[in-house]
Parts: C-alpha cells; structure tokens; sequence
C-alpha cells in the first residue's frame, strides 16, 4: 500500500512539472521599445506603435532595458499615467533590466521614475488579453486603444470591422523574444521521460 502511494505522489508529480512546462512555453517575452530599450522615445507614438504590433497574453512578459543610473520604471494607474505623476507608483524597478510578468488581462500602465522623460513621453501602457485557455472558438474582442500622449489626438479606429494594426512611418522592431524553441523542446521531453518514469514505477 505504501508502495502504491508513493508511485501516485510520484505520477502526479510528474503531471504537475509537465502542465507548468508546456504553459510556460507559450508565455514570450517582449523587449519594451525593441533594439533602443527603455528610454526617451524619438517620437509621441513610438511606443504606443511598439506595443500595437503585438498581441499581449496572461504569463508574457515584459523586458526593460535602461540605464539603471539614469531611469526607471514605474507602474502606476491610468491617472498617474496621464498626468505622468511618479509620487505614488504601485511598483518601483530600477535594476536596468527589469522584467515585469503580465498576470492578468486588462490594461498596464508604465512610465519613467524621471518625470520629465515621461513628459517626453518615456510612458507605455499594454493590453493584456482574456486568458488563453478559454474557448479558442470564440473570436476575442480586439483591444482597447492606448492612450495617445500628452498633445497627441487618438488614431482614428479602422474602417472594417476586422481589427488592423497601422504599421508605424519608422518601424521599430519589437523584439518579441519566444521562449527558445530548442531550450522548450528540450524541456517538453524532460517532461514527459519523466512522467513515463513516474508511469512506470506506478505499474511496478
């Protein structure tokens, strides 16, 4: 019986290990700004063009890169964001390569801890999507858009009924960053020898 117990604490290990691999390898990674990192941007659009080119979900993540010397990041509220208010954050980072894990869907919005790089407008707000494990069938609603800017009018929303990213005059590479097809291959098959493992002891 004791036996028997432990191969079922060893199955169902297993079956956890392998459920949290292959969710984490449709989580990516995204470089906020792509190539140029987290800074003063060339234009008022750059990073609200950055962050329409991609389609954020629950568990992507995303990347900061500054000079920790220099800037920050801050996360704060739609208010704060606005008004580019860095008295009362809800989170700080300052570690020059901060990433943050989007755990919920909804909007984010970030700004630079240096106020006069936001009024620059060094800010950036994403739209998180629904969780990917409900029904796929279900055509998904697109995304509000972000905030224009301080001084910027709104984009005017496409004409269709299709949602349409508008590319921006000067691209910027968005850097999206999957997890290493190799390195989650690799892990995919860890997983399952070891629920074949566990599998087999169970049988013995």
């Amino acid at each position: 019986m004791a036996r028997n117990l432990k191969n079922m604490m060893l199955c169902g290990f297993g079956l956890v290990c392998f459920l949290m691999i292959v969710d984490r390898a449709y989580a990516r990674d995204f470089t906020v700004g792509g190539a140029t990192g987290w800074t003063v941007p060339s234009g008022a659009q750059v990073y609200s063009q950055w962050a329409e080119q991609s389609r954020f979900q629950i568990g992507d993540s995303l990347l900061f890169v500054y000079q920790s010397n220099q800037d920050s990041v801050l996360q704060v509220t739609r208010d704060a964001y606005d008004s580019c208010n860095t008295d009362s954050p809800t989170a700080k980072f300052a570690d020059g390569k901060t990433s943050v894990t989007l755990n919920h869907s909804g909007p984010y919005y970030f700004i630079s801890g240096n106020k006069d790089n936001c009024k620059k407008n060094e800010k950036l707000v994403v739209i998180v999507m629904a969780d990917r494990s409900g029904n796929k069938n279900t055509t998904s609603s697109p995304p509000s858009p972000a905030p224009a800017p301080s001084g910027e009018s709104s984009p005017s929303p496409p004409v269709s009924g299709t949602f349409e990213m508008t590319p921006a005059p000067t691209p910027t590479t968005s850097q999206e960053t999957p997890n290493n097809a190799a390195s989650s291959s690799s892990s995919f098959v860890a997983a399952l020898l070891g629920a074949a493992l566990a599998s087999t002891l169970f049988l013995h």
